[in-house]
C-alpha cells in the first residue's frame, strides 16, 4: 500500500492486494472445512460407514461370501478370527457378525437420518413463521413445545409400542415427533434477530409478500443453524434408538440394529466380547464423527471465524 506520486492524500493498492477476490458465505464456509483435518477426517470415516452399510447386501453376497442370516448352530458365538470367511465372529446362533453389523448400520443410519430430517423440516417450518409472525402464533407453538417437552418421552413410546408396534417407520416418526422442538428454538431465535434487519425492512418497503421474504431472505440466513441441528440430530436420534433397544422398545428382532444387538449380546458378554464390543465401537464411532462434523459445520459458518 503506498501514495501516488500526484496526490500524497491518495492511497494506491499494491498490484498484489488490488486482486484479492471476497468469499462468500459458503466459500469461506467451505475453505474453513478444507482447513480443518479432524472435520474431514470425520467426514471421512461417515462416509465409509455409510457406503459400507447403504451397500451391505453386495458386501455380504461377493466378498463376505454369507447370508447375514443363515444360522449356524455348531459355529456360535465364535471369536474374530480371519478364517472360516468370519472376520469378526458370529453371534449365539452363528450368523456372521459382520454382515449383520453392515446390515444393522443400514437401519440404525436410515432410522437417524429420516428422523432428523422430518424433524428438521418440522423444526424450521414452525421456527420461521413463529419467529416471524410472532404474537398469537408464537404464544400457540410455544404452549405446544412446553407441553410436549412435559410430556416423559418414555411413556409415549411405551404408549405408541403397544398400539403400533416397534417397526422402523413408527420408532422414526415418533423420535421425529419428539426431537423438533429443539431446532424449532433455534430457528425461531435466528427468525427474531434477522427479521428486524435493514435488508428485510427493503424487502417490505418494496412490496415484498411475507412468503417470499421467509422463503428468500430468511430461510437461508438460517442454514448454517439447520445444517449443523441436522448432524447433531442424526447421531442423538442413532443414541436414542439404541437406548430403547437396550429397554425393549427399540426395532425388534429380526430386523437387526446396532442397538439391539448390542442389546441381545449382553448376557453373552462373558462368552462372547466382541458380540457387544462390535455394536457399541460403530455406535460411539458414527456418533462422535457426527458430533465432530456438527461442531466443525458450526464453526466454519459463523460469520466471525477469521480464513487466511
Amino acid at each position: 500500500m503506498a501514495t501516488t506520486a500526484k496526490n500524497p492524500n491518495i492511497v494506491q493498492l499494491s498490484s498484489g492486494e488490488q486482486f484479492v477476490k471476497s468469499r462468500s458465505l459458503t466459500e469461506a464456509a467451505l475453505y474453513h472445512i478444507r482447513q480443518d483435518k479432524l472435520t474431514l477426517i470425520a467426514i471421512t470415516v461417515l462416509v465409509i460407514i455409510t457406503l459400507l452399510s447403504l451397500f451391505a447386501p453386495l458386501i455380504s453376497e461377493f466378498i463376505l461370501g454369507v447370508d447375514p442370516n443363515d444360522t449356524d448352530a455348531s459355529a456360535s458365538r465364535l471369536l474374530p478370527i480371519l478364517t472360516d470367511g468370519h472376520i469378526l465372529g458370529t453371534d449365539n446362533v452363528g450368523r456372521d457378525q459382520l454382515s449383520r453389523l453392515l446390515i444393522a448400520g443400514r437401519v440404525s443410519i436410515g432410522i437417524g437420518v429420516a428422523s432428523a430430517a422430518l424433524s428438521l423440516v418440522i423444526g424450521v417450518t414452525l421456527g420461521v413463521i413463529t419467529g416471524f409472525y410472532g404474537s398469537v402464533i408464537d404464544d400457540v407453538v410455544n404452549w405446544l413445545i412446553t407441553t410436549l417437552n412435559a410430556i416423559p418421552g418414555l411413556v409415549l413410546l411405551l404408549i405408541v409400542a403397544a398400539l403400533f408396534g416397534s417397526t422402523p417407520l413408527v420408532i422414526t416418526l415418533v423420535l421425529a415427533f419428539l426431537t423438533w422442538t429443539v431446532t424449532t428454538r433455534l430457528v425461531r431465535g435466528e427468525t427474531l434477530s434477522i427479521r428486524e434487519r435493514e435488508y428485510i425492512l427493503s424487502a417490505r418497503a418494496i412490496g415484498a409478500s411475507n412468503l417470499r421474504i421467509m422463503l428468500t431472505h430468511i430461510l437461508p440466513n438460517v442454514f448454517s443453524v439447520t445444517i449443523v441441528s441436522l448432524a447433531i440430530s442424526i447421531g442423538n436420534v442413532i443414541l436414542i434408538e439404541s437406548a430403547l433397544s437396550f429397554l425393549g422398545l427399540g426395532v425388534q428382532p429380526p430386523t437387526a440394529t446396532w442397538g439391539n444387538m448390542l442389546s441381545n449380546s449382553r448376557t453373552f458378554f462373558r462368552t462372547g466380547p466382541h458380540l457387544v464390543f462390535m455394536p457399541g465401537l460403530f455406535i460411539m464411532v458414527t456418533v462422535l464423527c457426527l458430533y465432530i462434523v456438527g461442531d466443525g459445520l458450526r464453526d466454519a459458518f459463523d460469520p466471525q471465524t477469521k480464513t487466511k
